[in-house]
């Protein structure tokens, strides 16, 4: 969930000059007003989408969706709450990241908001907390299962920024973290409603509660529909495994993403690419579907172009300035990844439709670093 970052925190992808410069546009707002006395129009709302690393969050909703793909059903109400409670647990991570690392900032990357004065520590903790209990109590909403796996993933982000970042846990801490929300998305969306309770005298009864949006339950192995059959939140797991492999892959990479000089990391990280695009090219047996396969193949493809070729230049010539590209670039790769994900799964519009985010990511990172 939180940003991926080396142990010194290079600049990501998108900088337009050497380490430090930051993304292009970041610094002359904030330390000009700091000259001047006079703090420039939309400075204030520049340095906390910056501190928030907005331009990542059409990384997230993906994630929800794609686990509602792997259990059969479509999104619903409680999917858009898992949704909403990713989107804040992200951003407390982000906004934590920065928190926790000011003092390191100060030194490396003065220009990032804390440390260039134009948003305060004190600020920065305060809405890591806001968003934390907002995240929380979305998934709260959404029922007890779905709220326990959200704890479980708040616990993992703020463990990962406060303790973890700069250990050689960090990568396996990341890829718990994307596995968990892909694994809030499939809890929320499968969570039965409660009960209502029973009206009081005089009082009409409520209701009753609108049925699930379901696709038809997927084939047993004999090829035969099981009618009824109700999947389980454990059916998503595959998908979160296969996620999670791919957050690890990019977080080792980001690791050097500050002095680079890593062979090694990206070209594990090309190896990992191709052999998650080759798996999620590929339906789970049972299912079938001359849609099904195109639609899982062509995300794939995507998946593999916007997260290989970077790598692959990073790996050819291990520099800061492509090592920070390849980390972006594992960073948008996200998006096809869920979407072939959730075409692998039946969805077939879900994960076309997703595609549609990464155009908008990709020009959002061109004025907000995603790293």
């Amino acid at each position: 969930m939180t940003r991926t970052r080396g142990t010194a925190g290079g600049a990501g992808a998108g900088a337009a000059g050497p380490a430090g410069a930051g993304p292009a546009g970041a610094d002359p707002a904030g330390r000009a007003g700091e000259r001047t006395g006079v703090r420039p129009r939309g400075t204030r709302r520049r340095a906390w989408a910056e501190l928030l690393r907005v331009s990542a969050l059409f990384s997230v909703p993906g994630d929800a969706l794609a686990g509602a793909s792997a259990v059969g059903l479509r999104p619903s109400r409680r999917t858009a709450l898992a949704i909403g409670s990713s989107l804040c647990l992200y951003e407390a991570g982000m906004a934590l990241n920065d928190w926790a690392d000011r003092d390191e900032d100060a030194v490396d990357r003065p220009h990032r908001p804390i440390p260039s004065g134009r948003v305060t520590p004190g600020a920065a903790l305060a809405a890591s907390a806001a968003l934390t209990a907002t995240g929380l109590a979305l998934a709260a909403r959404a029922g007890r299962a779905p709220l326990a796996v959200a704890t479980a993933l708040a616990a993992t982000v703020w463990a990962y920024d406060l303790r973890l970042k700069h250990t050689r846990a960090a990568p396996a801490t990341m890829a718990a973290a994307r596995a968990l929300d892909l694994l809030l998305g499939a809890t929320a969306t499968v969570a039965v409603p409660a009960a209502p309770a029973a009206p009081l005298a005089g009082q009409r009864p409520a209701a009753p509660a609108r049925r699930l949006h379901r696709r038809p339950p997927a084939p047993a192995p004999n090829g035969r529909r099981e009618p009824g059959r109700r999947v389980p939140a454990v059916a998503a797991l595959p998908s979160a495994a296969l996620l999670g492999a791919h957050t690890y892959a990019v977080t080792a990479v980001s690791r050097h993403e500050a002095h680079g000089g890593s062979t090694a990391a990206p070209l594990g990280a090309l190896a990992a690419t191709a052999l998650l695009g080759a798996v999620a090219s590929r339906p789970p047996d049972g299912a079938t579907g001359d849609r099904t396969r195109t639609a899982a193949t062509l995300t794939a493809a995507a998946y593999l172009r916007t997260a290989a070729i970077p790598l692959l230049h990073a790996a050819l010539n291990p520099s800061p300035p492509l090592t920070r590209r390849a980390v972006g670039g594992g960073i948008r790769a996200m998006i096809p990844l869920q979407a072939a994900l959730a075409a692998r799964s039946g969805a077939t519009l879900t994960g076309p439709a997703l595609m549609g985010l990464a155009p908008l990511a990709r020009a959002l990172a061109r004025k907000v670093s995603p790293t």
